[in-house]
């Protein structure tokens, strides 16, 4: 055991006054008196009596004396070394994903157990070190400043909260490297479950970099897709999937509920590792707003850890329309399609003849392009050639490992992972961005060029099984909303954490956003506003005042479909860059004091002492007289 302050020691020499007091005190003898008259003799201090006393056994005297040991030692700041996990100049970030509410841990929550294991941390700090503290989720928040004291430390801790959305790491990473350029001893620590997602390609940052992995299980069900569509002269159908992230077989109740009301609900059994697709055109035909909810059936042995992925919602679909010119050489899959998609008129052209005039929100190209593009808004299927603004290339057949960006809302339903695909042609468009790519090239690119906005599926839909996938109308339905959105919202389905722009009418007096839990928030009205307190899943609800004291209602749904945090399966180490980095382990020396401890200790002591004292003042003084005639003692009130 050392001591940070040991001159703090000395405060042990008040000892010595101390028990000078006791030795100085007045102390009187008990004598036996004839009669009481002699008393007043008893309490006139002109007696002589000697200011040297010998030391007796007092415990007040004991109890004084270890308070102010105890003291002595606090103030000295005793530590003892214990095995640690970093230490220097100490950037710590706290996991506050969505991922982190998993109740798979012994504190409860995982973020409850990462707090746990940021206190310890803590608590192991040398005298010299410091630490930020930095909440990772949507937009990474420092909650304190690099500081050395641990009670600032602790504090910002304990207070924090993890959200519900998916954390942006790349940021966080970012912020944790600015603040430590210039150090000379400086470590990332991260505390999580490990789903840092495209961080995982981040560049090296200076210092060193540790890992401190918490969760235990995989046990999770989602509802990882819900949309609803209308049809021309049928009942809405509502498209859902659920997905168990487990190593389990799960079953579950899927219930649905319309405007509040519950509608069906319908038991499942979902296989380990797998989806399953939920389609219902059973939906009434006017509506506002479904809420999907998943429940464990009675008796089921499955436990579900993480519940903020088990509810999802969704909003009736709008009724604007939109002219669609299809130029194919025939492709029913497209033309069925599309028909099915409500708000959608198409008209048919033929290759043949070349593009009709007319005024089209949007043209679909398939197997075929014009000499020169033109200026609406493309969606480019299987082209046969290069043209003024992409550059075809080869055939290839590495069709596998396809993966979809999830972090683009444009992808937020569409699920490729069953998608089987022949080949494609690889394809090279500076201004597009890959929405969906294998190991061969992008199967899906989108972007804008020439103020148009163009995507691009290069491969043949007659040499892929997307048709027959449920993917197919909702990867169409949401590049549809991206096209041409027609209401007050680009579209009506968001994840947490997005923010949303909304198209004021020129009439527009008052905007007015009820959030899930009631509260309301009233937007400015300014050009293009955009509304950004979307970290709470549900419904929201829009209330539009015009000038002629009119209200419009709109509802918008924001959900959290985020396969990395519905995967809840602990990660032992996370890869950063080229580096991979294994769970944190305590290779350092770090300080752990206790004059917390031995200051609590001390305040029970003070607490026991006051009591003594309390009692001996209370305690009744008795005297001791002589009896006259019988010459025997005789108490007090005899």
């Amino acid at each position: 055991m050392s001591f940070l302050t040991p001159l703090a020691l000395l405060v042990g020499l008040l000892a010595i006054p101390i028990v000078l007091l006791y030795m100085l005190r007045l102390r009187r003898r008990e004598t036996s008196v004839s009669s009481t008259y002699l008393w007043q003799q008893i309490v006139r201090d002109r007696e002589a009596n000697t200011p040297w006393q010998k030391l007796r056994r007092n415990l007040l005297l004991l109890l004084q004396l270890l308070l102010l040991a105890l003291l002595a030692f606090a103030l000295a700041r005793p530590y003892i070394n214990v095995p640690a996990v970093t230490t220097g100049q100490i950037a710590l970030l706290l996991d506050a994903s969505a991922s982190m509410n998993a109740t798979d841990t012994d504190s409860g929550s995982r973020f409850a157990a990462a707090q746990r294991i940021a206190n310890d941390i803590i608590d192991t700090m040398n005298a010299g070190d410091q630490m930020t503290v930095i909440r990772v989720a949507d937009v990474p928040e420092v909650l304190t400043g690099y500081t050395a004291d641990s009670a600032v430390l602790h504090n910002a801790i304990n207070t924090a909260q993890p959200s519900n959305a998916l954390a942006d790491w790349t940021a966080a990473l970012t912020l944790a490297a600015a603040g430590g350029a210039s150090a000379d001893n400086f470590n990332v620590l991260i505390i999580g479950d490990g789903g840092i997602g495209a961080a995982s390609e981040f560049p090296p940052i200076p210092g060193d970099i540790e890992f401190v992995s918490v969760g235990r299980s995989d046990a999770n069900l989602a509802i990882t897709a819900l949309a609803a569509r209308g049809l021309p002269g049928q009942n809405p159908e509502l498209f859902a999937e659920i997905t168990n992230y487990s190593s389990t077989d799960a079953d579950t109740i899927f219930s649905l509920s319309v405007d509040g009301a519950l509608f069906s609900a319908e038991r499942y059994t979902i296989p380990a590792r797998g989806k399953l697709p939920v389609v219902s055109s059973a939906l009434p035909e006017n509506y506002d707003t479904l809420q999907a909810a998943l429940t464990s059936p009675t008796g089921s042995s499955f436990v579900d850890y993480l519940a903020e992925d088990n509810a999802a919602y969704a909003v009736a679909p709008g009724l604007g329309t939109r002219n669609v010119l299809l130029m194919s050489t025939g492709n029913r899959f497209l033309e069925q399609v599309l028909r099915s998609l409500p708000g959608v008129r198409i008209f048919q052209g033929s290759p043949d003849i070349g593009l009709p005039a007319g005024d089209f929100d949007l043209v679909i190209l398939d197997g075929w392009l014009p000499n020169t593009l033109p200026q609406n808004d493309l969606l480019i299927v299987n082209p046969p050639s290069s043209s003024s603004v992409f550059t075809l290339g080869e055939f290839t057949d590495q069709t596998s490992g396809i993966h979809v960006r999830r972090d683009d809302p444009r992808m937020t339903f569409v699920d490729f992972d069953a998608v089987n695909i022949l080949r494609f042609r690889q394809i090279e468009a500076d201004w597009a961005e890959p929405l969906i790519s294998a190991e061969g090239g992008a199967l899906l690119l989108a972007g804008e060029a020439d103020g148009r906005q163009i995507a691009i599926l290069p491969f043949d839909l007659h040499e892929s099984d997307l048709p027959l996938q449920i993917t197919f109308p909702i990867l169409m339905t949401s590049l549809l909303e991206w096209y041409s959105p027609e209401d007050v919202f680009d579209r009506n389905a968001f994840v947490v954490g997005e923010p949303v722009a909304l198209r004021l009418p020129a009439d527009a007096q008052g905007v007015r956003i009820t959030l899930p839990d009631g509260t309301s928030r009233e937007m400015p009205l300014q050009a293009n506003p955009v509304f950004g307190d979307t970290e709470q899943p549900g419904l929201y609800t829009l209330d539009l005042t015009h000038l002629n004291q009119t209200i419009d209602r709109a509802y918008f749904s924001v959900n959290l479909f985020a396969p990395l945090e519905s995967e809840i399966t602990p990660r032992t180490s996370l890869t950063l860059g080229q580096i991979e980095i294994t769970g944190g382990e305590e290779e350092e020396i770090g300080q752990y004091e206790f004059w917390g401890w031995l200051a609590l200790i001390a305040l029970l002591l003070l607490l026991i002492e006051w009591s003594v004292y309390w009692q001996r003042t209370r305690a009744p003084i008795r005297f001791r007289s002589l009896d006259l005639q019988s010459g025997r003692q005789k108490q007090p009130g005899r």
